[in-house]
């Protein structure tokens, strides 16, 4: 057994400096992910006048229910999903003009459905390139709340946007979600909302949020499950063991479920209260399978550079949400597929790859980090695969790629 630390999940620490910057009194979060994303979260909180102080493993963050402490302000959002559809939502609640842009491929992500709801509340905003994408300035006043339809079927952030600032309103929030991709994700918030103090209630479709302040509170950020997805795949394609401590029964965090889908491929999963092992079948045998991803699309990579191990097609279906990624990722599966030999069909929202010896070939990672560290794994049965763009995994976990060379080097001790 191999135990490998993740770093911590770029999606409970997005939700938890949220939180935080909307809470009475002063947070501290404990082993949040250190990364690109999180860092240009945290520099646009304090661009709009949050107080923050960020230690290796120990943030700080000084609440403000009312708002921005400035009148003014210009945040760049980087590539980063999360600060480019959250922060606008959070910046909605306080009063002042604020300017938000982001690099050319967030701007090429959709916004609409967030800032068609929030100007449905009443929030004045205008999309100064395309309409419903960056960049875009939000003239705030507050937010008086109400009900307001939400159709997320491209992404749950949209929804999560709008649970977050919903105790932020003058009278409460109610939200109809018309479709939904990634409901883990949205678990995810409700779950560390009521961390926070505040509980939101679901029937059905609809979701109600009241206006209540949320409250500091001393939390720990759980290991990524999206980037233990790569260690994972890496055991059950080498027939090896790894253990990931940290992420187990009580995680958060819906990409566990990636685990299951090794299970169904052959490999042994063990999941505890605060742990899981993925050990591999001998020789890193898979078996094909055919499965829907549309609550773990983040992890269709990580199954499509294994795929062609199998001793059958792998189908992976109902992810239409990955083409609007960092980028298309369907596309730039099946593209890396075949450059490495390997037969592929693709459809809207579908992709099967059919068993192959992948040969050693360039990935084209389109500056997704999802894209780099899913064909990383490939290469540890294909030598002689090499990134177009290797640094793209700082997006994430800047240490991926050391992380998995000491995986491999460690799996050859064992050996000796």
């Amino acid at each position: 057994m191999t135990i490998v630390d993740i770093p911590g999940s770029k999606s409970v620490t997005a939700r938890a400096l949220f939180l935080a910057a909307a809470s009475r009194g002063t947070t501290v979060l404990r082993r949040p992910l250190v990364s690109d994303d999180s860092t240009g979260f945290a520099e646009g909180l304090a661009t709009l006048g949050y107080r923050l102080e960020r230690e290796a493993d120990r943030w700080t963050v000084e609440g403000r229910p009312a708002g921005p402490a400035v009148e003014e302000a210009s945040v760049f959002c980087r590539d980063g999903a999360t600060t480019a559809r959250f922060l606008p939502a959070l910046a909605a609640a306080g009063r002042g003009v604020f300017h938000f842009d982001a690099s050319a491929q967030m701007r090429r992500r959709p916004l609409g459905p967030l800032t068609g709801a929030l100007r449905e509340l009443g929030v004045t905003l205008v999309h100064h390139g395309e309409e419903g994408h960056h960049p875009l300035t939000v003239h705030a006043d507050g937010i008086k709340g109400g009900h307001v339809t939400l159709d997320a079927g491209l992404s749950s952030q949209f929804l999560t946007a709008l649970l977050l600032v919903g105790p932020l309103t003058a009278e409460g929030l109610t939200i109809t979600v018309t479709d939904l991709v990634s409901a883990p994700y949205v678990e995810i918030t409700l779950a560390m909302m009521e961390r926070f103090g505040v509980r939101a209630d679901r029937e059905g479709n609809t979701f109600s949020v009241p206006a209540r302040p949320y409250t500091a509170t001393d939390y720990t950020v759980e290991p990524d499950a999206s980037t233990a997805s790569y260690f994972l795949a890496a055991a059950a394609l080498t027939g090896r063991s790894v253990t990931v401590p940290g992420l187990g029964s009580g995680s958060l965090q819906g990409d566990l479920r990636f685990a299951e889908v090794l299970g169904r491929m052959g490999a042994d999963v063990t999941l505890t209260a605060d742990q899981v092992t993925v050990t591999g079948a001998p020789g890193g045998r898979l078996a094909g399978v055919t499965v829907t991803m549309r609550d773990i699309s983040d992890t269709v990579p990580t199954l499509a550079a294994i795929a062609p191990f199998a001793d059958g097609p792998v189908r992976v279906e109902d992810v239409y949400n990955t083409r609007i990624k960092e980028c298309d990722r369907l596309e730039a599966c099946a593209e890396n597929l075949r450059a490495l030999g390997v037969p592929v069909r693709l459809g809207r929202d579908w992709i099967e790859i059919h068993p192959a010896r992948p040969r050693p070939a360039p990935i084209a990672c389109h500056g997704d980090h999802r894209i780099a560290m899913a064909f990383s794994v490939t290469g540890l049965r294909t030598p002689g695969i090499t990134l177009d763009d290797p640094g793209c995994v700082r997006k994430t976990f800047p240490g991926f790629h050391q992380a998995l060379d000491d995986l491999r080097t460690a799996w050859q001790r064992q050996d000796r």
